[in-house]
């Protein structure tokens, strides 16, 4: 996920706002107790996602994917005042330590955290979205896509993460089955005239949708 020279990187960090106390409890104590912390958003995606909420002002957001909720915290920062943002994560073992996290936050009113398989509760859920974070299992990355775009609003957005894909995007041999999902998924979000889109190298790559 490293795609900049570590100094530059520092250099944005330290030229961008920093971590409230709650969010470098959670980014310090995921690094600590759970596996595979890279995939926490961190410092500077988490900004960028709060800068985004606060320009969007959305009023409601879905995340499907959240992790140890940390996105979810970032995002919500920008919700509209009398916004909700839902969030979806299969990991039940987690759920305790993510609750107590939005329990802690200024926003646990505002936050609807439901684990079961993202697939099946988005359906459920009938409104229509501001904006939809996707960070979750990249085989599906296609199909969330395709279930959620009916209901964003026009004018609203998709975010998918880890869209660069370590850089692996951009081999031209041994691409892998995981590669090649995000491959497609970036084709088509590319060949999706619903749509207007552009690719932030920031992190392992956002993709930033709005539809039309």
């Amino acid at each position: 996920m490293d795609f900049i020279p570590e100094d530059i990187q520092q250099y944005v960090e330290d030229h961008s706002d920093v971590e409230s106390p709650l969010l470098s409890k959670i980014n310090r104590e995921t690094h600590a107790r759970v596996m595979m912390p890279r995939m926490l958003s961190g410092h500077l995606q988490g900004r960028v996602l709060s800068m985004l909420t606060h320009m969007i002002q959305p009023k409601v957001i879905l995340e499907v994917g959240t992790y140890t909720g940390y996105s979810a915290l970032c995002m919500a920062e920008g919700l509209a005042e009398d916004g909700k943002l839902i969030t979806l994560d299969i990991n039940e073992e987690l759920h305790d330590q993510v609750q107590g996290y939005f329990d802690e936050s200024d926003y646990s009113a505002q936050i609807d955290y439901r684990i079961g398989n993202a697939m099946e509760l988005i359906p459920e859920i009938n409104e229509p979205f501001d904006l939809v974070f996707i960070d979750a299992d990249k085989k599906n990355y296609l199909n969330y896509y395709n279930l959620v775009i009916d209901q964003v609003r026009s004018g609203g957005f998709i975010i998918a993460d880890n869209v660069l894909w370590s850089g692996k995007v951009v081999q031209t041999e041994k691409i892998t089955k995981d590669t090649q999902v995000i491959l497609d998924f970036n084709r088509f979000v590319q060949e999706d005239d619903r749509v207007e889109n552009v690719l932030f190298p920031i992190r392992d790559g956002l993709m930033i949708v709005r539809k039309k």
